[in-house]
This record gives C-alpha cells, sequence and structure tokens, in this order.
C-alpha cells in the first residue's frame, strides 16, 4: 500500500487535453476520458470523481470505496482517506498537476497465520509537476516531504520503518525511437527500518536494524512504451467480458505488439550513506554502499546488469577467528549479469501463437519449443571486472560462462590476485592452530604454483571449461573431457566393455593434450 499514492500519481491523470474552460462539461469530458482507463464503475461506486474547484479541477480517488465495494472478504479494518490531485490544463496543452499527499492510513486483515496489519503515515506531503497528455507522462516534477512512518505487523515478524525529510524529481522527454526517456531521482534523511522476526516454532528470534542518515535513488529509462500500454489498459477495461475477449483477439496481439520491446533500458541505483546493520550478531557497516541494477527491454540481443559496489566496510570481528581479521575486505566492487537474452523471439511467437478459443490457448508442445529457441541464441552469463580489496591484498575477477544442452558449464573466467603471498601468509600461521586451515594450507601454495606471474607481479589464472566437462587453467589441462556416454549402455551384455573402452579413449585425450601444453601440462595433468 505505500507504493500505491506514486503508482496513482502517474497513472490517474492518462487523459487528453480538454478545453481550457475549468467547468462541469470539461469535468465530465475528463471524466469520460479516464473512465477508459478505469472503467465506469469506478465513477458509479466513488472510487474516482472528478470535481470542479475554482480554476482546477480536482480527480479523486477513494481507495476506501473501493474496498468496501468488493464482493469477497473485506479487511477487518480500513482507514484512509481519499487521494487527490488537482490539475489545470494549460495553455499549450499540458496540464499543471499539484497534490497534497500528507496521509495516515491503516488497515488489518486475517492472513494465514492470524492477524495482519500496517499503519502508514506521511507528513507535508507536497508536489508539482507538467502533465503531457501527448506523451502520457509528467515532463517536470518535484515533491517533498517532512517525513514517514511505517509499522507492519504479522504473526512472526513486525518491521517499523521511519525516514525524514525527503526530496524528489522527475522530468521525461521524447525518446528518439518512440516512447518516453525519463530520469528520476529521490533523497530521504534519517532513514530506519527495524525487523524483528520471533517464530516460537522454529525457535528463531532475530531483530535486525538497518540505518543511514541518507538514502538516495535514482533511475532512468529509454524508451519507455507508456500510451502502448496504457492502450492495453484501455483493452483490459473494455474487454472484461471473456467471450468479447476472444472475440476481439486479433486486436489484443496487435496491441501486445504495439508495446514492444516495452522500453529500450531502464537503469536504477540505490545509494546508502554511512550504512549500518546491527543485528545480534555485531554491526555491519559501510562508508558509501550502492546497489544498481539495469536490464533491456525485449529484445533479440538483451543485457541484464547488476552491480554491489561498498567502500569502508566493517564486520563483526568477534565472530571470526583472530587469523582472518587481516584478510578481511574493506572494498567490494562486483558487477555481473547476462547477455544474448533473446526474448523478442519469445514474446512474438507467443503472440502469434497463443488462441484464447482453444483450450490451452497454447498447445503443449510450444513451450518446450520456445525454450530450444532461447537456448539456439546461446544466453550467458557475464560477470563484470569485479575486485575485492584489503590493504594490499585485491582479488579481481572477469569473465562469461553459458551453460549448452549438456548443461555443463562453457566458457572463460579470469582471476588475478595481488598479495597472493599475504594470502599464503595468513593461512601458514593459521594452521598452526586450526586444523582446517592445516589442511587448506598446501592447497593454497598448489593453486600459487599454477598461475601465472604478470609484469606487475599480480598472479594470474585463465579457467577455460567446455561442455565435454574438460577444464584447463592458464592454457594446461588440469582435467581432461568425461567419459563417453554410449545411449545403450546398460541394455545388453556389452553394455560394460562399451564403457570401459569410452574411460579408455578419454583417457588418451587427455595425454595428446598434455602433450601439446608441454611441461606445464604434464605437470598439471592428474
Amino acid at each position: 500500500m505505500k507504493r500505491i499514492l506514486p503508482l496513482v500519481a502517474a497513472l490517474a491523470f492518462t487523459a487528453p487535453a480538454v478545453a481550457q474552460a475549468v467547468d462541469s462539461q470539461g469535468a465530465k469530458q475528463l471524466s469520460d476520458s479516464l473512465a477508459r482507463y478505469f472503467g465506469k464503475q469506478a465513477f458509479d461506486k466513488g472510487v474516482l470523481k472528478v470535481s470542479v474547484e475554482g480554476d482546477a479541477y480536482k480527480i479523486a480517488l477513494d481507495i476506501k470505496a473501493l474496498v468496501d465495494a468488493l464482493p469477497d472478504q473485506k479487511p477487518l479494518k480500513f482507514d484512509l482517506a481519499p487521494y487527490a490531485l488537482m490539475v489545470t490544463p494549460r495553455s499549450d496543452g499540458s496540464w499543471d498537476v499539484a497534490s497534497d499527499f500528507s496521509q495516515s492510513m491503516s488497515f488489518e486483515f486475517n492472513g494465514p497465520e492470524g492477524p495482519q496489519s500496517m499503519e502508514l503515515s506521511i507528513k507535508g506531503g507536497k508536489g508539482t509537476a507538467v502533465y503531457d497528455p501527448n506523451l502520457a507522462a509528467f515532463t517536470s516534477g518535484t515533491s517533498s516531504m517532512a517525513g514517514m512512518t511505517m509499522t507492519s505487523r504479522e504473526a512472526k515478524q513486525q518491521v517499523d520503518v521511519t525516514a525524514g525529510a525527503g526530496t524528489a524529481t522527475v522530468a521525461a522527454t521524447k525518446s528518439a525511437n518512440g516512447g518516453v526517456d525519463f530520469t528520476a531521482t529521490q533523497k530521504v534523511s534519517s532513514f530506519v527500518e527495524t525487523i524483528k522476526i520471533d517464530d516460537p516454532d522454529s525457535g528463531t528470534n532475530f531483530p535486525i536494524t538497518l540505518r543511514t542518515p541518507e538514502l538516495s535513488v535514482d533511475a532512468n529509462g529509454k524508451g519507455v512504451r507508456i500510451k502502448p500500454l496504457l492502450d492495453l489498459l484501455a483493452f483490459a477495461v473494455a474487454n472484461e467480458d471473456e467471450a468479447k475477449l476472444k472475440a476481439n483477439q486479433a486486436e489484443l496481439k496487435a496491441l501486445l505488439e504495439a508495446a514492444l520491446p516495452v522500453w529500450e533500458r531502464i537503469d536504477g541505483n540505490y545509494g546508502f550513506k554511512n550504512f549500518e546493520a546491527e543485528s545480534p550478531v555485531g554491526k555491519f557497516g559501510a562508508t558509501q554502499l550502492n546497489v544498481t541494477g539495469g536490464m533491456d527491454g525485449i529484445s533479440q540481443n538483451g543485457k541484464i546488469d547488476y552491480a554491489i559496489k561498498a567502500s569502508g566496510l566493517t564486520i563483526p570481528q568477534q565472530m571470526l577467528p583472530a587469523w582472518a581479521v587481516a584478510l578481511l575486505p574493506t572494498d567490494i566492487d562486483l558487477h555481473f549479469g547476462g547477455a544474448n537474452i533473446d526474448l523478442d523471439t519469445m514474446a512474438r511467437k507467443t503472440i502469434e501463437a497463443f488462441d484464447l478459443n482453444k483450450n490451452p490457448p497454447l498447445p503443449d508442445e510450444f513451450g518446450k519449443a520456445l525454450v530450444d529457441d532461447f537456448k539456439a541464441k546461446k544466453p550467458k552469463v557475464v560477470f563484470g571486472h569485479s575486485t575485492v580489496k584489503n590493504g594490499d591484498i585485491e582479488v579481481a575477477m572477469e569473465g562469461e560462462v553459458f551453460f549448452p544442452d549438456s548443461k555443463k558449464p562453457d566458457g572463460s573466467v579470469t582471476v588475478d590476485v595481488a598479495g597472493y603471498d599475504k594470502i599464503v601468509d595468513a593461512l601458514k600461521e593459521a594452521a598452526k592452530s586450526d586444523e582446517q586451515m592445516a589442511q587448506a594450507f598446501p592447497f593454497a601454495l598448489a593453486v600459487k604454483g599454477f598461475g601465472k606471474t604478470l609484469p606487475d607481479g599480480r598472479l594470474e589464472w585463465v579457467i577455460d571449461t567446455t561442455a565435454d566437462g574438460s577444464v584447463k587453467v592458464n592454457g594446461a589441462m588440469l582435467k581432461g573431457p568425461d567419459a563417453a556416454q554410449d545411449d545403450s549402455a546398460g541394455q545388453d551384455d556389452n553394455s560394460g566393455d562399451d564403457g570401459a573402452n569410452g574411460t579408455d579413449d578419454s583417457t588418451g585425450g587427455d595425454d595428446s593434450d598434455a602433450g601439446d601444453n608441454g611441461g606445464a601440462g604434464a605437470k598439471l595433468q592428474p
């Protein structure tokens, strides 16, 4: 519920410009335009209402009226004042929009494990914006609040959130390739979230408090197809009847195709200054923490990207052995995601193939064919250049891997380390008193032997894996291909001999590869 208000602000005013004169006729035109997206019943039941107030129209949304009109089980308690937008037509066809979203709300209902409730209060919430009906977007806008509190209760969990003053901005322009480009920012001060988990059945009692003096959110998008998406919403409202929907499925397919790729690209970032996470095991923290994510729209060669970056990391030392403290990371910069993601072919084939007049609308074999097409484009997991640092020690990694039909990884990953000797020294010291580290120490020395020394003194390992199960490190065969499997194995008396021969052939392959790689290959050959 706490996200409903900004959603309404984005969608509630999706009407074409009416006459500049603010009067009852204009209010009716505005009501008729909004009914296209929300249905006439929304006005009949008092969920939406448009009225004239001075030189502006007031668009009121009453969620409580919507809840009261629900035919099924209603909440035990629901208290929320109507939310209103004041809109004034401008001479250029756009609209001035103003709102006071100061709000106090609460609701309670019976959940699967007992009563659940939420209370939300926003103080000093005000916003102004300019809305362009031609773009179906806010071309500019600002908002602010004095503070916010929220409490959510469940049978085994309670969440309390408080925040201080906050500001937000939004801007949008027409995209060169269709749709809308937008940017949005938000800053909130003194953010604190406390989560208390108390489950007597499992014996779990774990409170955790997250806090930051400044939380920031930045987002931007390219080519967002707002109008086609609104057309789909209008179609859904006009075709609620199943028979009518089936009769008009050709129009539905055309609207779905028009909405592609939904957006070209959307990226977002959450930033936390002086972040702290306080728990029963101690306090975790970072002077700066950023979590980012982005994804292409529905395209033939889409990408998904994620990143986590933190500096000034602190980790409770009492939960670690003394020797490990020197190895704790102080800075991380991790990048990962996916590429070669063909959702466009999947979407278009699905739109073309479905038939609402059949049961099921898609044939049973359709899903398998779709997955096969998706795999044929070789989607892959991508590890961007990522680092973990601590003093003179830095571990870096990058590479990419995809999973062919064999389900075994095929790709290459490069790992390089600065200060590897310091890691070995720490493990050597730990081995004196820790049996597990005593077992790990020889392995650390062996790994160093596989590495290649770079001109700057870093050690590098290029790890290549192929679908046949083989693994190479810096070009030397570490593991040969897996034994060939005969599909008829176990079905005749000669199956045991076939398996043995397959193993022998595989071993021969290993020997050949080792010879090609010279002495290093022979040294690494298991």
